[in-house]
């Protein structure tokens, strides 16, 4: 996931770049509408094209930033516990009376399943990716990190009597074009699915991020609420509200809306 948290923008605060680009970055789209991913693959030579519209809205000591992205996401699946996957996302963010249009970083991942135990419904994924960095123009306007930055996640998933629950422990590097500006982060979330019936899921997803930049350390926490709905067998349709809370005095808060379709092919 990207999060130009500690980078200088001249559009955005730190805060409002990090509520964007966590919740709606393209590698963030596997299980949409949910920040946390899951465990599953698209089995070989599977298909996924994912689409997504967010808006946010971040409002710190009377101040307001707004930010609109479309993400886009295609996955492969190179064998039966095997994806590969790359993404981007257009947007456009509007503070300080300023307004800037562009692509964010492109990410590429792969997710491998390299456990399932099918008599405990247990099943552990890998999920390494590499962001490739937008330009120093985007890089000042919020879009994205100027140097190539990576992150590794893994995953668990869990079958319950009502769904599923899946956790997430994640950590990556930020590298922008000023060193002073790099950070290391940690993530951690749990998102528990109630099968409401054959079309019909409810998800929770709760999270903590914590990076570290120049010395100084900085943390948020979220909490998300999203319906999917499958009208087809291998169509979605999902959409979620999320409330992210940052640290600090005052503390700044993100609310955000997201819609987005997964197709499978």
């Amino acid at each position: 996931m990207q999060h130009p948290l500690f980078r200088p923008s001249r559009l955005v605060s730190s805060f409002a770049l990090f509520a964007m680009f966590s919740a709606f970055s393209p590698a963030s789209m596997a299980l949409q509408p949910l920040i946390t991913d899951d465990t599953g693959t698209q089995g070989s030579g599977g298909h996924q094209l994912e689409f997504s519209y967010s808006h946010d809205r971040t409002r710190s000591d009377g101040a307001v930033e707004r930010a609109d992205f479309v993400p886009a996401t295609y996955t492969y699946g190179l064998a039966e516990t095997l994806d590969i996957y790359g993404g981007v996302a257009y947007g456009r963010i509007r503070a300080s009376g300023e307004s800037a249009s562009g692509f964010s970083n492109a990410v590429f991942g792969l997710k491998w399943r390299f456990f399932d135990s099918g008599d405990s419904g247990t099943s552990l994924a890998l999920k390494p990716e590499v962001v490739l960095p937008v330009s120093q123009q985007r890089e000042e306007e919020g879009f994205g990190v100027g140097k190539t930055s990576g992150a590794l996640t893994i995953i668990l998933s869990q079958d319950v009597s009502f769904g599923s629950v899946h956790f997430n422990a994640g950590m990556g590097r930020d590298r922008c074009r000023h060193p002073e500006n790099d950070s290391t982060n940690r993530h951690f979330s749990v998102a528990p699915i109630w099968d409401i019936s054959e079309r019909w899921k409810l998800a929770l997803d709760v999270g903590f991020d914590q990076y570290r930049s120049n010395g100084e350390t900085s943390r948020a926490k979220y909490g998300e609420i999203g319906v999917i709905f499958a009208p087809a067998e291998n169509l979605e349709l999902a959409a979620g509200f999320i409330r992210t809370l940052g640290s600090g005095n005052p503390k700044p808060t993100t609310s955000s809306v997201v819609a987005g379709v997964t197709w499978r092919f």
